[in-house]
């Protein structure tokens, strides 16, 4: 009797099995030995088809989750402007009680939509040193690449300002939270400029996207000055936020109902602040055009080494 070690590749752990064998009569003859087929190579055999339609069901189950998670993001935003502004109206005389309440009711529903959407398989995210956005009275700027950036954002930050679209706040989906929670609208650069002041003044943090649209993929962020105006103005440090998204998606060039081939992965850095310039002989448009080319080079240098990090270049 001899025994042979064999591995059963689908068991844990190793199979010890014992193979008898006799000496063979005269004459007689053997029966020819089949080849062991083992269970991996069956499994395997067909992987390029398993694949693709492993790929296929992916994605078409990431379309019906964003689909879904969009659907219920509009329904709530109809909730909170039909019912809960209202209930907020009656219970808060005071604006700023009733819009510190209507930001934490904004904050936690964004959470809970951004678990949705990790829950669903749309997407996966990581925040780093996100602790840093719960200080008060901080002007956040961040970089824009998707349109779930600011839910992002007013997720995590407390009690937080945030400058919108103008458009934003007659939209039936929309309004309703952008008014209960007291946002700043873009229509008039001055009238920002004065709302902005009042509403850091306050302790509240503003949030900014400098670009003033969704990052276009693949190409350089511009700053407009809009966050550095302020920020001279205000006299309050930067807070800068490096968003990464990859692969695009949800930008002015990708709807939400073009999913992606894989799942979107995106990322939040909260970096040091940023020190305003201490130069006061220069006049203010002057610093104020200087300091948002540096913010500009700033981001797109921090963007060019994440990305090297994620996807470093093979060494030839």
């Amino acid at each position: 009797m001899s025994v042979k070690e064999t591995q059963n590749p689908s068991a844990s752990g190793t199979r010890w099995t014992a193979h008898h064998r006799q000496a063979p009569d005269a004459g007689a003859t053997e029966p020819p030995v089949t080849p062991e087929v083992s269970s991996s190579t069956l499994r395997h055999s067909n992987s390029p088809a398993r694949t693709w339609i492993s790929r296929h069901l992916n994605r078409g189950w990431r379309a019906l989750g964003t689909l879904f998670s969009f659907t219920l993001f509009g329904c709530g935003g109809l909730v909170i402007g039909l019912l809960a502004a209202p209930m907020l109206n009656v219970l808060y005389r005071e604006p700023r009680k009733r819009q510190h309440t209507a930001r934490r009711l904004i904050a936690f529903s964004f959470r809970g939509f951004l678990m949705l959407m990790r829950g669903l398989g749309v997407l996966e995210y990581r925040l780093s040193h996100v602790s840093r956005l719960k200080r008060p009275g901080q002007l956040i700027l961040a970089n824009h690449p998707s349109l779930i950036d600011v839910i992002f954002l007013l997720a995590y930050t407390p009690n937080a300002d945030c400058v919108v679209k103008g458009k934003l706040a007659t939209n039936p989906f929309t309004r309703g939270p952008v008014r209960a929670a007291g946002y700043i609208t873009n229509q008039d650069p001055q009238d920002v400029l004065e709302a902005a002041g009042h509403s850091l003044a306050q302790g509240h943090s503003l949030i900014l996207f400098p670009e003033g649209t969704r990052t276009t993929p693949q190409r350089p962020i511009k700053f407009r000055r809009g966050g550095a105006n302020i920020a001279l103005r205000i006299g309050t440090p930067i807070t800068p936020v490096l968003i990464l998204c990859a692969p695009p998606t949800l930008s002015k060039e990708h709807p939400w109902y073009h999913v992606p081939a894989r799942k979107v992965e995106i990322e939040l850095h909260v970096l040091d602040d940023i020190p305003l310039p201490t130069d006061k002989q220069q006049p203010m448009a002057q610093t104020a055009r200087r300091l948002t080319h540096q913010l500009s080079d700033y981001f797109n240098q921090e963007l060019e080494q994440r990305r090297h990090e994620r996807n470093p270049r093979p060494v030839a």
